[in-house]
């Protein structure tokens, strides 16, 4: 029963988040545009779907996938269980499950992230099929995998966080001037579709976990900014995926000839 009143509580929510959605496209479709929707009933019935869909997602997220993954976070971080994995002195490899962790969630995260699939499947039918669907998730989940990975051994060592952002862009203008024209726009959306619903709380509980059990490191300082290498190295990643596909295809067509 108490499922059934949380499940129609946001249910209720996800109406009331929606409403503006729908009342700006109506708007501009009927008031700006002055024409009439086509097949108005299945697109009615499709956003019935949306709405369901989204409730039982976000009751899913917050029944099931939160609560193991702040828990998996919180267990990993403790300074018992890296000490029990460490022969001596704790320094930044002992935290070697973790990073592991870090990587693992954010490849799998982004690799369920309905707004990356929703982008991929458009950037292939535009691209008529030139933008592979796999190709372009696996590229940007390894993006997010490596960079949260990266932010999690920033937090372990104490490093500035501006130190690897600024580094991070400086190689993202390196590579936009060398990256095929076509992939640049997409490989900049790809940085901010990750930071959606499934990544960041997981990613979010990661590092305050870290940045609580480490002595000396500030949550309010230390534990938040993996978000931004998840939204980083997307766009690195993204952009050598394509500089790899169009090498390898160079090298065959010269080899043909």
């Amino acid at each position: 029963m108490n499922y059934l009143i949380e499940l129609s509580h946001t249910l209720l929510q996800t109406v009331i988040d929606v409403t503006p959605i729908v009342l700006i496209l109506a708007v501009f479709q009927y008031g700006v545009l002055k024409k009439q929707v086509p097949m108005l009933k299945a697109k009615a019935i499709g956003l019935v779907y949306v709405i369901l869909g989204l409730s039982l997602f976000l009751l899913g997220l917050e029944k099931a996938l939160f609560p193991l993954g702040e828990l998996m976070a919180e267990q990993l971080t403790a300074h018992e269980f890296i000490k029990s994995g460490s022969d001596g002195d704790i320094d930044w490899m002992s935290y070697y499950w973790v990073y592991a962790f870090a990587f693992a969630i954010g490849f799998s995260t982004t690799i369920a992230e309905p707004s990356l699939l929703a982008v991929a499947i458009k950037a292939n039918q535009v691209s008529g099929g030139v933008i592979g669907l796999w190709g372009l998730r696996i590229a940007v989940a390894l993006g997010v995998g490596f960079g949260i990975t990266l932010g999690v051994y920033r937090i372990v060592v104490g490093d500035p966080i501006h130190y690897y952002i600024i580094a991070g862009y400086i190689l993202v203008v390196i590579q936009t001037n060398f990256a095929p024209k076509m992939i640049i726009p997409l490989a900049y959306d790809s940085g901010g579709v990750t930071t959606s619903t499934v990544t960041v709380p997981l990613v979010a509980a990661l590092g305050l976990g870290l940045a609580t059990t480490i002595e000396g490191r500030s949550p309010l300082i230390d534990g938040f900014g993996l978000i931004a290498f998840a939204s980083l190295f997307p766009i690195i990643s993204v952009m050598a995926y394509a500089q790899i596909i169009e090498y390898i295809n160079k090298k065959q067509n010269s080899g043909a000839l």
